[in-house]
């Protein structure tokens, strides 16, 4: 029977897509979605069917089709970085209900139809019961049920790992019910998890002011609080005044969410100038404004706030000016109509140190008004100075109109300043040694530079106007300056190249036969104008690369030092010594007797002076035949022993295979040897 469940499941997936209608109820929709609180238990009765878009998953080629499918959607944001445990509870235990987690922090909400970079984890599993994110969960994502020839697969966990969220983002869940048009709800809790998504701020009123003719109060908030707690006859709020009372209260957010920032108070006549206190109280729905967590504002909590005889906004507040300004930004008390700001920025004017053209001007309209004016400038004004922007009726034959309808008279002014870009651009002179150069790093100043930060290739820092540091005499190294005048700052790096370090390196062979010639390559590095070689012989060179060197025979093996001396220009020396090993002779002869008892004389056996025996097979056999030692290597020895086991005293039997490296012959020969002990 469950088999049949869910074959079924998958195949109404996929019909209802073609039936439902869009989702156009509160919570059914990502910008709608319904604000949850860790601590509270949220119940859903009913679910309205539609469907809006295909979900994006990860999984592929399962043959399902993944969509909001009678959907609710929760946001919340995260407080405290941690995992995330939740579970739906359906209330009939045969509904199966899918979910999926998105992180959309800095995302419209409907962007999670389109970018599956926002999906944090998600369960299609195709079951009915409970499901969620708990810690029995072994992966983030479970696909649906596969089919083949109408044959479901293996049965999907409910329950996912639980994912990691982080504090300050804000996330959507999606619930989407796959049993059909008829279910009976489920309940959703959030629990088992080490993350916090619940808001430990109090709720409080954060302030308050009127429109222009003092007939509305708004109410600001101090985070978001529920739509459903607000009594729309204003019964939330009192008003210190004999003859102006409250008599509605709405929030714009209410009407296309469930949660609310502000709200608005009608009153029954206009305020007059004077200073008034409005208060919470317990409204008409018995409590005050409640938080997304039930948190309800305090009986008694107030705010202050004075109402002044109308009249025009002042032009007295700038925004910081930056460095190298090309754009000013005046800020208002009151919203600025947009259609009274002229265009071409005629509505203000520059005087100060140097000229200045305004040639532009704009609102952040919203609604038709804006808190905010931006001046655009002709240029950027690099230079230091003082100014003032002016006010004037602008083209359109006015200046600026505030939100109330009152022309801001022509003339006001207000002052700023500017300082001088600033240049990090710096020189250098290097101290060179032998080993270690020292840079010393030259910086200008002037423009009012007072503070300079440098990096040398990350190995340290430094605060000075000049500066130095002491490197290896090779190498590529990188400094950083950023310089300030508190106003303006700069930066530059530039890359150091060194080379007047000497190294004296030369490559040439270990081991040679008397007579055969040894060669010797040159691998110093450096500006080197000198060479001096001594071949451990009466023969020195002073060539860069010299000539091949021949040892004479002595009979025996011989070691000779060579060494290498090189210098430069600036009086900087440097010398290596290396050993060639030269044999007695090359006749290759194994010996026929040795004697492993570590005394350092005939411990070993192998072929003796093997130089030039290429592809060299060297094998030993005892009495039996047995092979007791093998190699490829003439200077890998037997020393008697097989596993570290000693053997026996006694003769053994040897073959040796090469060939010839000066005429390519190839060469067998056998013997026996003496093993003593």
């Amino acid at each position: 029977m469950k088999r049949f469940l869910l074959l079924f499941t998958v195949t109404l997936a996929v019909f209802q897509t073609a039936k439902s209608q869009t989702c156009t109820t509160l919570g059914q929709t990502p910008a709608t979605a319904f604000p949850v609180c860790g601590t509270n238990v949220f119940t859903q009765t009913s679910v309205p069917p539609c469907v809006n878009h295909v979900i994006p998953t990860n999984c592929t080629n399962d043959g399902n089709i993944y969509q909001d499918l009678n959907p609710y959607w929760y946001k919340f944001t995260c407080f405290q970085s941690g995992t995330l445990g939740f579970q739906i509870n359906p209330n009939n235990s045969g509904d199966d209900y899918d979910w999926q987690l998105f992180d959309i922090t800095g995302y419209n909400p409907e962007e999670v139809f389109n970018s599956s970079s926002l999906i944090v984890s998600y369960n299609w599993s195709g079951e009915q019961g409970n499901t969620g994110s708990s810690s029995a969960g072994t992966s983030l994502f479970v696909c649906g049920s596969t089919f083949q020839n109408g044959i479901p697969g293996p049965i999907r966990p409910l329950f996912s790992k639980m994912p990691s969220i982080i504090a300050g983002h804000q996330y959507l869940l999606m619930i989407s019910h796959f049993s059909g048009d008829e279910q009976s709800g489920y309940q959703l809790s959030f629990n088992g998890g080490t993350a916090s998504i619940t808001n430990l701020t109090d709720p409080e009123l954060q302030s308050a002011a009127t429109n222009c003719d003092a007939s509305q109060i708004r109410i600001k908030l101090n985070k978001k609080m529920k739509c459903a707690s607000l009594s729309t006859d204003g019964t939330d709020f009192t008003l210190s005044s004999g003859t102006v009372t409250i008599t509605g209260a709405t929030s714009a957010n209410c009407s296309r969410g469930f949660d609310m920032d502000s709200v608005i108070l009608t009153l029954n006549n206009p305020l007059p100038p004077g200073d008034y206190t409005v208060t919470a109280v317990n409204g008409s729905d018995g409590n005050t404004l409640k938080d997304n967590c039930d948190r309800s504002i305090p009986v008694g909590e107030n705010l202050n706030f004075t109402i002044l005889p109308l009249q025009p906004t002042a032009v007295d507040s700038l925004a910081t000016v930056k460095c190298a300004p090309n754009s000013l930004q005046l800020v208002f008390r009151k919203q600025i109509r947009c259609n009274s700001i002229s265009a071409d920025g005629s509505d203000f004017f520059v005087t100060g140190t140097q000229p200045v053209s305004v040639i532009g001007a704009s609102g952040s309209c919203s609604d038709g008004s804006s808190p905010v004016i931006t001046i655009q400038l002709s240029s950027p004004i690099y230079t230091a100075g003082s100014f003032q922007l002016h006010l004037k009726a602008g083209i359109d034959g006015n200046t600026i109109i505030d939100e109330c309808g009152q022309q801001t008279p022509a003339g006001q002014s207000i002052s700023f300043a500017t300082k001088d870009t600033v240049s990090a651009i710096f020189t250098y002179a290097v101290d060179m040694g032998c080993k270690q150069d020292t840079i010393h790093y030259l910086h200008p100043a002037g423009h009012g530079v007072n503070k300079w930060k440098w990096n040398f290739d990350n190995r340290s820092s430094g605060d000075l106007q000049n500066a130095e540091f002491i490197y290896p005499a090779s190498g590529e190294y990188s400094t950083q300056l950023i310089v300030s005048n508190g106003f303006c700052s700069d930066s530059s790096t530039l890359n150091i190249s060194l080379n007047n370090e000497v190294t004296a390196d030369f490559e040439m062979p270990d081991i040679i036969c008397p007579e055969d010639s040894a060669t010797f390559i040159n691998k110093s590095q450096g500006p080197i104008d000198g060479w001096l070689w001594n071949f451990g012989l009466s023969a020195t060179s002073s060539s860069q690369n010299p000539g091949a060197q021949h040892y004479p025979v002595t009979g025996k093996e011989t070691y000779y030092t060579v060494g290498l001396t090189v210098h430069s220009l600036m009086g900087c020396q440097e010398r290596i010594s290396k050993t060639i090993r030269v044999l007695g002779s090359c006749y290759i002869a194994v010996p026929s007797a040795f004697t492993p008892n570590n005394d350092g004389l005939n411990d070993y056996l192998y072929p003796l002076n093997a130089l030039k025996a290429d592809h060299l097979n060297f094998r030993v056999f005892n009495r039996w035949g047995q092979l007791v030692f093998a190699t490829g290597d003439w200077q890998r020895k037997w020393d008697g022993t097989i596993n570290s086991v000693p053997q026996a005293s006694g003769v053994y039997v040897w073959i040796l295979q090469f060939t010839n490296h000066d005429t390519g012959k190839k060469i067998e020969t056998k013997g026996t040897t003496m093993l003593i002990r």
